[in-house]
């Protein structure tokens, strides 16, 4: 069964964008006469320093480079459920079966039962917080009937987002031996970029430290959560095809950044590698906003 976006969902989504672009910015150095350092040196495949409230990339590195994402794939299985809520299609309450495809998913795991019945809510939490590929299959089946029919409207909201490195065959990241979805750090900046803007409400699960179901406790797999007050959110990663990924959005002073690096040697590098690319941004650049969006700046007579 194929799927399609409506016209309705592709308005919204092209608005979003729209709305970023009107509502300009200007990324520049902390001070008029600031002479600064290079960006650091980050040990990964790829990473980008991003801006979100101008969209003005600060740092980067192979941004455009199709890397298997490995759980920062669920970034999008989490936004998709997101915009279904948003748009009327999908409640936090509504009951979800979970089938046995995705009660045997490898890896990361919330723990689901087979033949139970579990809220959308609570799933949410099991993909943003626990990374839980069971939880990831089980969405993905309830909004679209099929894995496979998920991944086509994955790509779908990818084109319109215009996330023109992304590839995706599954909605929990998890490799095989025949194949593993594709994203680029610069698609991995605008998809959080969009999941912040457009999903307010939603966005401080991506901070919360911790989810409990079925009696098991999982912490959330973001150190920096725990480590930099600055940081609110968003998602890891790890296969052996990927590496250690993460993405990470701060807010210090009104500022806001997103980093993404790809392709890390371990847990601790991936955490160690952001903090310098976070670093660097607070400390050395500032946003100044010109205007609003849609802000009158002139009325004619």
């Amino acid at each position: 069964m194929g799927f399609f976006m409506s016209v309705k969902n592709i308005q919204s989504i092209l608005g979003f964008i729209t709305s970023v672009l009107i509502g300009l910015g200007v990324v520049s150095q902390a001070s008029a006469q600031a002479i600064i350092p290079r960006a650091p040196d980050v040990a990964a495949t790829s990473y980008v320093l991003l801006d979100a409230k101008t969209g003005h990339i600060i740092v980067e590195e192979n941004a455009d480079e199709p890397l298997p994402p490995a759980s920062l794939t669920k970034i999008m299985t989490a936004y998709i459920a997101i915009e279904e809520i948003i748009n009327g299609n999908l409640g936090l309450n509504d009951m979800v079966h979970i089938s046995e495809k995705a009660w045997r998913m490898e890896g990361s795991k919330m723990f689901v039962d087979v033949n139970s019945q579990v809220s959308v809510e609570d799933l949410l939490r099991g993909i943003i917080i626990q990374s839980g590929n069971d939880a990831s299959v089980a969405m993905a089946e309830h909004i679209a009937g099929s894995e496979d029919a998920f991944a086509d409207m994955m790509n779908q909201y990818a084109e319109v987002l215009g996330m023109n490195s992304s590839f995706f065959m599954n909605a929990s990241g998890l490799d095989t031996e025949l194949y593993y979805n594709t994203m680029s750090a610069r698609d991995l900046s605008i998809l959080a970029t969009a999941t912040i803007q457009r999903h307010g409400q939603f966005y401080p699960m991506y901070a919360e430290r911790e989810f409990t179901y079925n009696n098991i406790r999982q912490s959330n797999r973001n150190t920096l959560l725990f480590r930099d007050r600055n940081v609110d959110g968003m998602k890891t990663g790890w296969t052996d095809a990927a590496g250690y990924c993460l993405v990470a959005s701060a807010e210090r002073d009104g500022m806001r950044l997103i980093s993404v690096v790809m392709g890390t040697a371990s847990e601790e590098a991936r955490a160690i590698e952001t903090q310098k690319l976070l670093t660097y941004g607070f400390r050395y650049f500032e946003t100044h906003k010109l205007y609003d969006a849609n802000q009158v700046l002139t009325s004619l007579p």
